[in-house]
């Protein structure tokens, strides 16, 4: 997969460093990735949630960071929107 917007992730690791090595590891999976529907997603990471729209929220580090992203299957892209606790997460509207 193609990943845009990877500047949120850099600049979030750059203030978060307990959390680079898990995001750095999805970052690398995610472009290796091949996803051509949402269930190749959960194939991979069972726990993640699949949204209208298709965003998926991606738990990091035993779920002590909420990754969300948009998955455009068809072209091959995703692009992160927005990362944070899971504390954090229970504020975003989505």
């Amino acid at each position: 997969m193609r990943v845009l917007n990877v500047k949120v992730l850099e600049k979030y690791m750059d203030k978060n460093a307990q959390c680079q090595s898990s995001l750095q590891a999805w970052l690398a999976e995610a472009r290796s990735a091949k996803w051509e529907r949402p269930n190749d997603v959960k194939d991979r990471y069972p726990s993640a949630s699949i949204l209208s729209e298709n965003r998926v929220i991606f738990n990091i580090k035993g779920n002590a960071y909420r990754l969300m992203c948009r998955v455009a299957y068809q072209s091959g892209i995703v692009v992160v929107k927005q990362i944070g606790t899971h504390a954090e997460y229970n504020n975003w509207k989505l």
